[in-house]
């Protein structure tokens, strides 16, 4: 398989330290703002925590230091101010989705050790890529199918399907510039928007979905299961996978049509990889009785984290991977750290009544509105904010919260407030080359210069609104949710 090597862009030179000195400082001064002057309706002890919230946001996004490093020092400030106690400072790592999303990150070691992900996407394109429009669709399918699975759009996109589509791409002659940059472009373009849309349709698709479940649950008190987000994300997460890529064949065309020696790779990669493994047998045995146990979990009760601890427990016992490749998959326990220290500060944050205030505060102008137009306005600035984050997580953390409880304000059914605002928590990452993890990677092929690729990203985000608020609603309708 083709490998992608590219030249770093050439940055002005600064020096480490005076880089570093740049991005606490814009770490600390929001935080000491906010941690020493007076704030309208905040007491000390929620003016203390917001700061360092903040503060924490905001290291997340200007990474002075790694995403686990910055929650841990917040958790210090918290515990040295004598802010939280200390049993409310490690609350978070005794959620329930803390551990759903640390297990579904070990789950996606097994799905690319494996090489079973790989061999769904050749599948695909072995099958259905005989056009380039058909090619398209064989990406998005194999990201779709892989999503419930892999909660990283990183290691999904980025580790998975970018390597194919890239050697797909270079297969049929397509190099980035020039006139044989079409099809890369349209390849690239096609896949990176359908990641998104994938994470999107699945509680265990991103990382920080079953975040913004935690928090629905919270302040909307609506619960959120796996089922009951699929359902909802079933009818426009389809639709758009189906149209996103015939939008992009419209504004991006590839210039080549037959693309049947992309099949011809497909075979030859699935031949290279021989028949299906004994551990690829057990992993998708496995992964099928994980989906059900989601899937009925409001009839046996088992939270959904126990049924994916489960899960991996029997891939362990069947030597599908060992607990020495576990102990190896950096991102499932970096994701443990931060994320149990990100959902501590927020229940904090929502049981010291901070969300409630700034809530109000923030949004008070809708108020009065239709709950339909609220609701509109709310989801898209909530879109468009995104221009502003590095991190899909950053924004959830930050925003989902104050989005949520303003949309509850202005009287939107519950299940409608967190519904649109949770499944655009994974499509605003497709506005730009930086909004989330695989953005960079495909964007880094070089085949989609930034200009186009800011064009198409807005307006796809056109269509996705089109589809989330309108057809979703319908949909949502019709399943009786409001």
């Amino acid at each position: 398989m083709a490998t992608l090597t590219t030249e770093p862009e050439q940055l002005p030179r600064t020096k480490p330290a005076t880089n570093s000195i740049v991005r606490w400082t814009v770490v600390l001064i929001p935080g000491l703002l906010f941690y020493f002057l007076p704030l309208p309706a905040l007491n000390v002890g929620q003016r203390h925590l917001l700061a360092v919230f903040v503060a924490t946001i905001i290291a997340l996004v200007a990474h002075p230091v790694p995403m686990g490093v910055s929650t841990l020092i917040g958790l210090a400030v918290l515990a040295l101010t004598r802010t939280l106690t200390a049993n409310q400072i490690y609350s978070g790592y005794s959620n329930t989705t803390v551990w759903l999303i640390f297990t579904a990150f070990l789950f996606s070691r097994a799905v690319m050790s494996t090489h079973f992900g790989m061999r769904v996407a050749y599948v695909f394109i072995r099958r259905f890529g005989h056009t380039s429009l058909t090619l398209s669709y064989s990406i998005a399918a194999s990201d779709a199918v892989l999503a419930p699975f892999i909660p990283s759009d990183t290691a999904r996109g980025g580790g998975i399907v970018y390597p194919i589509v890239l050697s797909i791409a270079r297969a049929l002659g397509s190099e980035p510039g020039g006139s044989t940059n079409q099809l890369g472009a349209f390849l690239m373009l096609v896949g990176f928007h359908s990641t998104y849309i994938a994470s999107a349709m699945f509680l265990t698709g991103m990382a920080s979905n079953p975040l913004i479940a935690d928090f629905a649950r919270q302040i909307a008190h609506v619960d959120l299961t796996w089922l009951r987000w699929a359902m909802g994300a079933s009818v426009p997460g389809l639709a758009g996978l189906l149209i996103v890529p015939w939008v992009i064949y419209r504004l991006n065309p590839p210039g080549i049509r037959d693309t049947e020696q992309a099949r011809v790779v497909a075979r030859d990669e699935l031949m290279r990889m021989g028949r299906v493994s004994r551990d690829e047998r057990w992993l998708i045995v496995v992964l099928l009785g994980v989906m059900a146990g989601w899937i009925s979990s409001p009839w046996h009760g088992l939270p959904n984290a126990v049924v994916a601890l489960a899960g991996l427990c029997t891939l362990l016992v069947a030597g599908v991977v060992t607990w020495e490749e576990l102990l190896t998959e950096r991102k499932a326990w970096d994701a443990l750290i931060w994320f149990g220290a990100l959902i501590g500060m927020a229940d904090a944050l929502q049981l010291a009544g901070v969300v409630d205030v700034l809530s109000r505060a923030a949004f008070h102008y809708i108020q009065g509105w239709s709950w339909l137009l609220a609701l509109a306005v709310l989801v898209v600035l909530y879109l468009y904010i995104h221009y502003s984050f590095a991190s899909m997580t950053a924004q959830v953390t930050a925003l989902y919260p104050a989005f949520l409880g303003a949309a509850l304000a202005s009287g939107v059914h519950p299940l409608l407030a967190a519904l649109p605002l949770a499944y655009f928590s994974n499509l605003n990452a497709g506005i730009t080359h930086y909004g989330t993890g695989s953005a960079p990677i495909y964007f880094g092929a070089g085949y989609v210069t930034q200009a186009t690729w800011w064009k198409i990203g807005f307006l796809v985000s056109l269509v996705n609104l089109v589809l989330w608020l309108g057809v979703g609603l319908l949909w949502w309708k019709v399943l009786g949710w409001w």
